[in-house]
């Protein structure tokens, strides 16, 4: 940087007083009003100067000279000399760390500078230096008597120590911002590979459903509870017996034989619940047949074969079994409301398909139901046929003939639905009935319509308003479902737990407790006659969303907070 010398005056007059040349050394101060005799550009010259040498001008007689030079100092000093009033400036960088040396060329000039410690002071360096009183001026006469004038400006017009920081720290995270984006690529590139492995896996899941058998310990809980039954049923007809009885002794050993191999395919092999299942079911016969010869549990007009299937030639159900598990709803045990049973079909009776419908788990929407062939499908959860509606509402859901027949959701029309196409057929408004929980069951709601099948055909249970909420029954027509006729009855339905019909009876059932129910009440559409009934009915868990007959079996499908029962009607034989 090189001043000019209407710079270096204006500089001096700002930064305080001045010097005058002396042969005592001493410095005197410049008045405000000094001036060189002559006019200070009649000789201006400058140079440069490399380390001590001197290249430039000067004057005397009021003239200038200017040298200017710059060493590996980052201090700055000027000076100016003169034998006749005249100045000198040099300007030149020294290697001190906090001083300023003034003086250039070949004179012999003193250091004046000084070093600025943090006070502020200056200090003497050198003859004829005196102390100033701004830390950043000095002045002095070398040994020619030439004045020289000290300035220190501190070089902060430019930071570019921090420039170059700020230039270090952009480029080390830019590189830090490459290598994390490289790391997000790379986890771009897995996630897409997981990605198609999810779908892999869903698919040999899938597969899996469909052509393997899969059980949990669900399975094996409810197979122990029905051998544990059973163990009980024996104790009893042992009580029961007067003396020795060896068919009932060998029940007993198969029984615990029964129990001891549950407990081992528990642990080893949990593919033959099937199997298990089956022997159950021989063994259930045995005991059915133990227990009508020794009359337990049997009224004595019941002595005798029970009905032919789908034949009302007896006197209605006076009794009903234990229930049977048969397993779990295939949605889970949070779908606790639904329905399931077996399509009937008075042309093929033993031929019906299996189907269960739970609802969602508002306990409202019917979205999702499966179809099976067998019984077997259905238990090994194989085979299995899934579709998907979005107007089914409640668990009065029943199937007859091929086709599913629903609450049309949020309304109180009817709907028939095609299971081979998943389409529906017909709907139909049911004059004046209840819906959206008007005269639902107890403890179940959105049941107002509740449909039915027996051995006559399709039936509907309702309430509506001019019934003040007692049930009412009608015979549809299976094709177009119009009402074929109607029956009112003196019971109220919120107070009716569920009911079905058998032969043109109504049944219908309330709760005693949270393992028993009870068959306390029966409406027969064949004589108008009503009444009351006491059959105990017990179950599993707590509540009943749904009971469905089917007339060729001659059992309850009953659906239980989610676990699928089965009961077995115990009918009056007709007196011939």
């Amino acid at each position: 940087m090189r001043l000019g010398l209407p710079a270096l005056l204006a500089l001096l007059l700002l930064l305080g007083p001045s010097v005058a040349a002396g042969d005592s050394g001493d410095l005197e101060p410049l008045t405000p009003d000094w001036r060189p005799s002559s006019s200070p550009y009649s000789d201006l010259n400058s140079g440069f100067t490399s380390g001590s040498s001197s290249h430039g001008g000067s004057s005397s007689h009021g003239g200038f000279s200017s040298s200017s030079g710059y060493s590996s100092s980052s201090s700055r000093t000027y000076g100016g000399s003169s034998s006749s009033g005249g100045f000198s400036s040099s300007r030149g960088y020294s290697s001190s760390s906090g001083g300023f040396s003034s003086g250039s060329g070949s004179s012999s000039s003193r250091d004046f500078g000084f070093n600025r410690s943090r006070s502020g002071d200056s200090t003497r360096s050198g003859s004829g230096s005196v102390p100033q009183p701004f830390s950043n001026f000095s002045g002095s006469k070398d040994d020619n008597g030439a004045c020289l004038c000290s300035i220190t400006l501190p070089d902060t017009t430019f930071p570019a120590d921090r420039v170059e920081r700020l230039e270090f720290i952009a480029h080390t995270l830019s590189e830090k911002f490459e290598t994390e984006l490289l790391r997000v690529k790379e986890y771009v590139r897995l996630i897409s590979i997981y990605e198609k492995k999810l779908s892999n896996l869903t698919v040999r899941i899938e597969i899996m459903e469909k052509d393997t058998i899969s059980y949990t310990e669900l399975e094996f809980e409810l197979i122990k509870i029905e051998v544990k039954e059973m163990e009980r049923l024996i104790i009893r007809l042992k009580g029961s017996v007067v003396g020795s009885s060896e068919i009932i002794d060998q029940l007993e050993v198969e029984i615990r034989n029964m129990t001891l191999l549950v407990e081992k395919l528990e642990t080893l092999d949990k593919n033959n619940v099937l199997m298990i299942r089956r022997e159950i079911a021989a063994l259930k016969n045995k005991l059915k047949e133990c227990e009508a010869s020794k009359g337990e549990n049997v009224p004595v007009a019941l002595a005798g074969p029970p009905p032919s299937p789908g034949n009302c030639a007896h006197g209605g159900v006076v009794n009903i079994s234990q229930p049977s598990i048969v397993q779990l709803n295939w949605r889970g045990f949070a779908y606790k409301y639904g329905a399931w049973g077996r399509d009937y079909s008075p042309q093929n009776p033993d031929h019906g398909l299996y189907w269960v419908a739970p609802l969602n788990t508002d306990g409202r929407l019917l979205e999702h139901y499966r179809l099976y062939n067998t019984l077997d499908d259905l238990l090994l959860y194989t085979n299995a046929r899934e579709y998907r509606i979005t107007y089914g509402q409640g668990s009065g859901t029943v199937v007859y003939k091929n086709n599913m027949y629903v609450n049309w959701y949020n309304t109180g029309n009817l709907a028939k639905i095609n299971l081979t196409t998943n389409t529906v057929a017909v709907t139909q408004a049911l004059p004046a009935a209840a819906y959206n929980n008007r005269f639902s069951y107890a403890n179940v709601g959105w049941q107002d319509i509740d449909l039915a099948v027996d051995e006559s055909g399709l039936w509907v249970i309702y309430a509506t308003e001019a019934s003040t909420g007692n049930m009412v029954i009608s015979k549809l027509n299976d094709t177009t479902l119009e009402v074929l006729n109607t029956w009112h009855t003196k019971q109220y339905k919120p107070s009716v737990s569920n009911a079905f019909m058998v032969c043109g009876v109504l049944y219908a059932t309330r709760t005693l407790n949270t393992r028993t129910e009870e068959i306390f009440y029966y409406y027969d559409t064949n004589t108008g006659r009503e009444g009351r009934l006491n059959i105990v009915m017990h179950k599993m868990q707590e509540r009943v969303q749904s009971i469905n007959y089917h007339p060729f079996d001659q059992k309850l499908f009953v659906y239980n907070d989610g676990y699928l029962l089965n009961y077995d009607l115990i009918f009056e034989q007709e007196l011939l």
